[in-house]
């Protein structure tokens, strides 16, 4: 469960982010994650729960805002929802696509006190 390391990561990122500024708590963040980054949303949920005990995100309200995948046609510049890498253009049938959205794990915003 990759996940978990991935928990710890966003809370050291947001961690950074706060003693940059003096933070005396966190009180929000939220982390976008697209439907095809290979990221189990529930685990991820369940992994910041755990890892942000006795951390200045312990009380902070998570946001985990899923992102749907789209991509648009090299061939005909259509854009369309995708629901996974390998998928063809459904205007087209080319295979010739480039993802724009849906890969995506970020921390979109942090509230700090």
């Amino acid at each position: 469960m990759h996940e978990i390391s991935i928990a710890l990561n966003i809370i050291d990122l947001i961690k950074e982010e706060a003693e940059k500024n003096s933070a005396a708590s966190i009180q929000e963040f939220e982390v976008e994650v697209g439907s095809i980054s290979g990221v189990e949303i529930e685990a991820l949920k369940f992994a910041l729960n755990i890892a942000v005990k006795d951390t200045l995100l312990e009380n902070a309200i998570q946001i985990i805002t899923p992102v749907a995948a789209a991509a648009s046609c090299l061939e005909c510049d259509k854009e369309f929802s995708l629901s996974w890498f390998y998928e063809p253009c459904p205007f087209c049938s080319a295979m010739n696509i480039q993802i724009i959205k849906g890969k995506e794990l970020k921390i979109k915003s942090i509230t700090i006190d």
